[in-house]
């Protein structure tokens, strides 16, 4: 299976990427080889299709991405289809579940309580804010020089903020919420139920509940 964040990572000279910590966000067009491609990450990441389309298969159904969608995809594995018919962009931002807990913890608001069950694929409601956040960045990834780490966090935690102050992400904020008691170890029974039916390694099984591979 391709790990989708340990890909990009790898190849900075591939991706323009800006990061703070284990935070980051590219600008992704990197073709798949093939029709459909197992991938996976071990961290939640934001899509924001630019250009193109591609579905994300999961457990739980199948996610159509045409330009202009923007969804946030929870940590774990799916199945990509491409089409060779069209130039696919994209940008992804990855958001490590700690990173998450941290900001929304500092909201002033109360939150939405946590449902049981999310999708592995949630749409983010578009609105001026999310669009804002984008065209800044895109100024970025235009420019030479790359912004200071002490900006990038703060941008990070706007994209954050943005998605739970928009009533229409109810369930997304359920979500973070979630992680605010369960943000370093995921249930290892909650990570196989929903990732069984995918090649994941034991030790990708680990990264995923977050920890170590004897455990």
């Amino acid at each position: 299976m391709l790990d989708l964040y340990s890909n990009i990572v790898t190849y900075p000279q591939m991706f323009r990427q800006f990061s703070c910590g284990r935070t980051l966000i590219t600008e992704y067009d990197c073709p798949l080889g093939s029709k459909k491609q197992d991938l996976w990450s071990e961290h939640n990441y934001i899509v924001r299709v630019v250009e193109g389309r591609k579905i994300w298969h999961t457990a739980q159904g199948s996610f159509d991405l045409q330009k202009g969608s923007c969804v946030f995809v929870r940590k774990g594995a799916c199945i990509v289809e491409q089409f060779f018919d069209a130039v696919f962009c994209n940008v992804i931002l990855f958001l490590p579940d700690d990173f998450i807990a941290g900001v929304v913890k500092s909201r002033s608001a109360p939150l939405t309580q946590p449902g049981k069950k999310f999708s592995p694929v949630m749409p983010v409601a578009g609105d001026p804010a999310l669009d804002a956040f984008f065209i800044s960045m895109s100024s970025y990834f235009g420019a030479r020089r790359e912004p200071d780490a002490s900006l990038l966090e703060l941008k990070f935690r706007e994209i954050v903020l943005t998605i739970a102050e928009n009533p229409a992400n109810a369930t997304i904020l359920s979500y973070f919420h979630s992680l605010l008691n369960n943000s370093r170890a995921m249930s290892i029974r909650a990570v196989m139920e929903e990732n069984f039916c995918y090649n994941l390694r034991l030790e990708e099984f680990a990264r995923l509940s977050s920890r170590s591979l004897s455990a």
